[in-house]
């Protein structure tokens, strides 16, 4: 079981419920683990492997699950990064990433230091609700 305190485990279950979502044992272990130091871009497996070196019983079936369930309530944002790599980044607000392609990590940028200019109109019935940015970097040689 993963160690929070009572007031700690009681705010993630304020959170969980305000969000929609019943707060099971599962669920709270998770959420203990992505949201106990801020910010942080995680993927699933990454995810599970805190959660089962912390003791939690979960499979990595339920954490893709409850990732999901977290970015349906809006408590996670999912940045694809490619076709096979998706990480969930507890900063739900406007912003940007750089993903380096050779350490596999994503960093926030700040909405405000992106700027695009001339979308194309959006299809028919549909509008624009976001652009979100990544920038792919690698190590500079030498």
């Amino acid at each position: 079981m993963i160690k929070i305190d009572s007031t700690a485990i009681e705010t993630l279950r304020q959170r969980l419920r305000a969000a929609g979502l019943r707060p099971t044992r599962q669920r709270e272990e998770l959420a203990g683990l992505l949201f106990r130091d801020g910010n942080r871009h995680v993927t699933a497996e990454v995810l599970h492997r805190e959660a089962i070196q912390d003791d939690a019983q979960v499979s990595l079936a339920t954490v893709y699950n409850t990732l999901h369930q977290f970015t349906r309530a809006g408590l996670l944002r999912e940045v694809v990064v490619d076709s096979g790599r998706a990480y969930f980044d507890t900063h739900t607000g406007p912003h940007h990433h750089f993903f380096n392609t050779v350490s596999q990590e994503l960093t926030d940028i700040p909405a405000d230091r992106v700027l695009v200019v001339d979308l194309p109109a959006p299809p028919t019935g549909t509008q624009v609700d976001g652009v979100e940015v990544v920038i792919r970097v690698t190590p500079q040689n030498g």
